[in-house]
């Protein structure tokens, strides 16, 4: 059920608050500016290091043979990423001779969602309801539940364990007869779980710790009803006097029943004296705390394991001796990467150039924001002052809120033609054409716009004649 609680902010503290946005806004409004600034540089620098190095790469045709004619030469190369070296989870005892070796933890617990609704009251006053919802999920962190503020979820969370995130890499992989340099492994991405061969004295160690935690918090529990062992076979001894007299055929089919007899005797011996961990549970790569993985509680556990398997990858970087090193331009940008599968040097050009054009315009739209919410926190005082009477306030904020926003596009687009003219002459000559268009429409047209819509209700607001005889 959703637990609220409202608060009232009067008059005199919004409007004191207003005010000191006008500081944040500022900083905003040059930080969005900046950005704009930045990126558009970024751009163009990073789209001529992709140029100059897709004319400057060469095909590593056999990776597998040093070539010294390569050395300090661009190169694009396939090859399979391998490596001898052994990683190991000294915790848990799992070891595997991989690339990386990774253990990713989550926690089973309660999660608190907010939800705000703002009403603003006659007087200048602000009424907040904020709406608390409570649901189970699996999260990275242990979430505490001593801060929700519904006393009724408080201290509902806990935790059967403590287990880190953990993640290694090996230190020699190899590219046919080359090394990769670290920033390189690390962008191996051959990603496959690890069967888990954990020893069982450590199995029955965390079982204890995780039941003796469990039962702090929950209470003593019943046992899970294990499934129950069959007796053993048993059959019948054929005395010596009578099977002496039986063929011989028939003689070594009941010497291998026997056998059998026994193995399977001795097995379900075993079954019967092993103990049955009720709080640790094992499948494929995931390690399970909790009494039933498909019906989780809350302070249930889950560690998986993944590795980084040898894989065949595309590098394209400069060689250096039986290693590699990044690509700098002339602008003094530097590159390198490494791709999963065959590419060619083409390919991995292309697709760097798409990723740099969507950062360009992602940061763009982040900069354009930024800019204008500094702008609306600049000018907000004005809205907030007009809170006394709602109605007004929220006609003359959609104003403000309006002429912030075509300020701010329009500012933001100076900037990136500044920024162009700067570093691209033409285009940056269009965008400030652009803007002064923006600028010009609102500021002269939208003026005229005005006197027109104003000369119009003065008409209308004048008195009819009245008619006359003389008229009729």
């Amino acid at each position: 059920m959703a637990y609220q609680e409202t608060t009232t902010v009067g008059y005199g503290s919004r409007v004191g608050n207003s005010f000191k946005a006008i500081g944040s806004g500022i900083l905003l409004f040059c930080l969005g500016t900046a950005l704009l600034w930045w990126n558009e540089g970024r751009a163009v620098k990073t789209e001529k290091m992709l140029d100059e190095a897709g004319n400057a790469y060469v095909e590593m045709e056999n990776p597998n043979k040093k070539d010294a004619s390569l050395e300090g030469e661009l190169i694009c190369g396939t090859a399979m990423a391998t490596t001898e070296d052994s990683l190991s989870d000294a915790q848990f005892g799992i070891g595997a001779k991989a690339i990386a070796l990774r253990r990713t933890v989550e926690y089973y617990q309660w999660v608190e969602h907010a939800q705000e609704e703002h009403k603003d009251k006659l007087g200048g006053k602000e009424e907040i309801v904020t709406t608390y919802t409570y649901t189970k999920e699996w999260v990275s962190r242990p979430v505490q539940s001593s801060d929700f503020h519904d006393p009724a979820y408080q201290k509902k969370n806990f935790v059967l364990t403590t287990v880190e995130d953990a993640e290694q890499y090996a230190e020699n992989v190899s590219f046919g007869a080359y090394k990769l340099n670290e920033s390189l492994i690390h962008s191996i991405s051959s990603r496959e779980g690890v069967d888990l061969a954990i020893a069982e004295d450590l199995l029955a160690q965390f079982d204890k710790s995780t039941q003796a935690a469990y039962e702090r918090f929950y209470g003593v529990q019943k046992n899970i009803q294990q499934p129950t062992q069959q007796p053993a076979q048993q059959q019948v001894a054929i005395p010596d006097s009578i099977k002496a007299l039986l063929p011989d055929s028939v003689k070594a089919a009941l010497d291998s029943l026997q056998a059998v007899n026994d193995s399977i005797n001795k097995q379900m011996e075993n079954a019967e004296n092993k103990k049955d961990l009720e709080y640790v549970h094992q499948a494929s790569n995931v390690l399970y705390f909790g009494r039933v993985p498909g019906s989780p509680e809350v302070g249930d556990i889950r560690v998986t394991f993944e590795q980084i398997v040898p894989a065949k990858v595309t590098v394209m970087a400069v060689v250096d001796g039986d290693t590699f090193k990044p690509f700098k331009a002339k602008n003094g940008k530097r590159f390198q990467t490494l791709v999963m599968g065959k590419k060619s040097g083409d390919e991995i050009i292309d697709s760097a150039k798409e990723a740099n054009n969507a950062w360009l315009w992602i940061l763009r739209i982040v900069g354009i924001m930024m800019v204008i919410g500094g702008l609306k926190g600049i000018f907000g005082f004005i809205e907030t002052i007009l809170k006394v009477v709602p109605f007004i306030a929220g006609i003359f904020g959609w104003g403000v809120g309006l002429v912030c926003t075509v300020i701010g596009i329009a500012w933001s687009l100076i900037v990136i033609a500044l920024a162009w003219l700067f570093y691209r002459p033409l285009l940056g000559i269009a965008l400030l054409a652009l803007a002064g268009f923006l600028v010009w429409v609102f500021a002269f047209k939208g003026k005229d716009k005005l006197k027109e819509l104003a000369g119009k209700a003065s008409k209308n607001n004048q008195p009819q004649p009245v008619p006359t005889n003389e008229n009729v």
